[in-house]
């Protein structure tokens, strides 16, 4: 019988999860840019080999902080944890453990039995993998040095050995999504985060957390078969390219939290909104596959994140 998992994918911020999922799947699950805290949800990413399903559930980033944004943030991860089949706890090889790293791994000592750990960057310059394992040795004495492997998200070093070793400890099941997914994320959500994803790429310096965005119409037109609910199994399958391709309209808010946001966001004569428009129109049309037009608008949602219905809205476990 072939096996089946949740996989919770944990580690501090920017220690590489999202590039990591993305490597696993083989396919662009998660959006991935060097702004911490990037992942705002538990994303799923789906891996279907002979041996069975694992289905990889990204996190955001886990740090100590007080404010009602990152809280929730931190309750996302939490909850993967306590609801997944087994742990991947992704380390920066790169950068020395500290006393996140230590909180992260206390979180974990419970978990220890069914944890994995993933020794990532081990390309990056001052990598030092060595040094993560003497931590996981003190700090989680109960993941044995064969639940540790190194790797490189990046370029896909030790990410085979990574797999086998999820599904050696992985038990028999049947598989929760049909084969031909990859992820279980509706298409409006992946609009909204491929547009994020190239929004924050370019503000990192002014307002990576200070912004969201917002779908508000999208409208998929099959010249086969007329408008379709973007919600449809089918717009799973992919299309031949052609002059019968379905198209794919949408109209998109990203939103500030104050009017003085707005013109970092629309830039010097609408040069910074249209970047993003055409970055984001490229990504999504490689991800898709479809004719895509992008109305994309900026405006303000004041104070958005101490609202907690917006909050709760946009940040789902």
């Amino acid at each position: 019988m072939k096996k089946a998992a949740f996989v919770a994918v944990v580690g501090r911020p920017s220690v590489g999860k999202s590039t990591l999922v993305n490597k696993l799947c083989g396919e662009k699950v998660a959006i991935v840019s060097t702004v911490p805290q990037t992942t705002r949800n538990a994303i799923r990413g789906i891996v279907n080999r002979e041996q069975g399903q694992l289905v990889f559930v990204d996190t955001p980033g886990r740090h100590k902080s007080d404010k009602k944004f990152n809280k929730k943030l931190t309750e996302v991860s939490g909850r993967a944890v306590a609801e997944s089949d087994i742990i991947l706890y992704v380390l920066d090889a790169s950068r020395a453990p500290g006393p996140e790293e230590a909180d992260i791994a206390s979180f974990l000592i419970p978990y220890a039995g069914k944890t994995i750990a993933a020794i990532n960057k081990t390309d990056a310059d001052g990598s030092d993998p060595g040094r993560a394992l003497e931590f996981l040795s003190a700090s989680l004495p109960g993941l044995g040095k064969d639940r540790c492997c190194k790797i490189s998200a990046l370029n896909g070093d030790g990410v085979e050995e990574l797999l086998s070793m999820l599904y050696d400890i992985s038990s028999e099941g049947e598989p929760l999504y049909s084969e031909e997914y990859y992820t279980d994320q509706d298409v409006n959500f992946r609009i909204a985060e491929i547009i994020r994803e190239q929004a924050i790429n370019r503000l990192r310096e002014e307002l990576p957390h200070a912004l969201y965005v917002d779908v508000v119409d999208a409208q998929f037109t099959d010249p086969k078969t007329g408008l379709q609910d973007l919600h449809n199994d089918a717009l799973q399958e992919e299309n031949t390219g052609g002059p019968e391709s379905p198209k794919l309209w949408v109209r998109a808010f990203i939103i500030v939290e104050r009017d003085s946001q707005k013109g970092m966001v629309v830039g010097k004569g609408g040069a910074m909104i249209k970047a993003i428009r055409l970055a984001a129109l490229k990504e999504l049309r490689s991800v898709f596959d479809w004719k895509i037009e992008l109305d994309l608008r900026v405006k303000t949602g004041k104070d958005w994140r101490h609202n907690d219905r917006t909050l709760d809205r946009l940040i789902k476990k």
